[in-house]
């Protein structure tokens, strides 16, 4: 992309990129690189394994959307701060969004199933069979698609600014886009309770849990399940939670509620920052497949190894749903 565009774009857009010009396409770029390689391995993965947990449900369907999410990123890169075909635009825009929070949800199912095999260790819940799970995904895919197919639905512009011809920038938004982002945050709002709850509860678990009355390797066992349970609230709320406290007064700026154009300058800034920390979240998921995973973290250690004939065989077997609570 030429000097000239980017030059052009800004002049004619009353808020400004003012990030360093390459910043956003060389960090979006090796997030594509990383993100596409550790992405379509746990494809070949989960893809190849007979998925017979709840849980290596909702890491298929993650890796799924992860990867998905991948691909939208060359096109964000070519048309970064640049004019580019308006539905191209929307249509890639809007795929991103319906990506993300589809590992949101996923990310979310993987919680609750810890939480319930952590504190209700013997029960076995509907949402834990491997036939509900598929269905609970089905529904999280159907309901985002339906939910984003109404930003193409919404009444079109008399007025079109200069802003709105240029890909993935700053965008004026109406009544019913702008109620439906702020619903958005709201539900995930909701959804950080709920996980500040999970995991409360978890640590009270854990910390009166006994293993092995003081032998070190029960012990070192209950640190490992202390890391992998953290694991996931840690990623997820570094990779989304900066996003959508930025999120709110960003959709406001975009209704005209806030018009100051500092404030709407500083908010496109802090909306770019924290839209790529959220995109970086597809690199970091593999993290949790390997330490969640032993199939996953087995197949890895032998494809290192060159061990390609184990790689084929560990995908092949069938494994017990019948586990501990430190694997799926």
């Amino acid at each position: 992309m030429s000097f000239a565009i980017f030059h052009f774009s800004n002049s004619t857009c009353e808020v400004r990129d003012t990030l360093p010009w390459l910043f956003l396409p060389i960090s979006y770029s090796a997030i594509c690189c990383i993100g596409l390689l550790s992405n379509t391995i746990s494809l070949f993965v989960f893809l190849r394994r007979h998925a017979d947990t709840s849980m290596a449900v909702y890491m298929r369907h993650l890796t799924l959307a992860d990867s998905l999410l991948v691909l939208c990123l060359p096109l964000r890169i070519y048309y970064h701060n640049s004019q580019g075909p308006v539905i191209l635009c929307k249509l890639v825009g809007v795929f991103f969004y319906i990506n993300m929070y589809a590992s949101i949800s996923f990310l979310s199912l993987i919680s609750l199933d810890r939480y319930l095999k952590i504190i209700k260790p013997v029960w076995v819940f509907r949402i834990q069979k491997v036939w509900w799970s598929r269905i609970t995904s089905y529904v999280i895919w159907a309901m985002l698609f339906v939910g984003n197919s109404l930003f193409f639905v919404g009444k079109k512009k008399d007025r079109i600014s200069p802003c709105d011809k240029i890909c993935f920038h700053f965008h004026d938004k109406g009544s019913l886009a702008g109620g439906i982002n702020l619903a958005v945050v709201a539900l995930f709002g909701v959804l950080i309770m709920v996980f500040i709850i999970f995991y409360v509860k978890i640590a009270l678990k854990l910390r009166t849990m006994e293993m092995g009355n003081g032998d070190p390797k029960a012990q070192s066992r209950k640190q490992q399940l202390i890391l992998k349970t953290y694991l996931v609230p840690a990623i997820f709320t570094l990779c989304f939670l900066p996003y959508h406290l930025v999120r709110a007064p960003y959709v406001l700026a975009q209704m005209g509620v806030i018009k100051e154009l500092d404030s709407k300058q500083m908010l496109h800034s802090w909306n770019e920052m924290t839209l790529l920390l959220s995109t970086l979240n597809s690199c970091l998921d593999p993290i949790i497949y390997y330490f969640l995973s032993s199939t996953y973290r087995k197949t890895i250690l032998c494809a290192i190894k060159g061990q390609f004939k184990s790689v084929y065989d560990l995908n092949r077997r069938r494994i017990s749903i019948n586990r501990s609570v430190t694997e799926i």
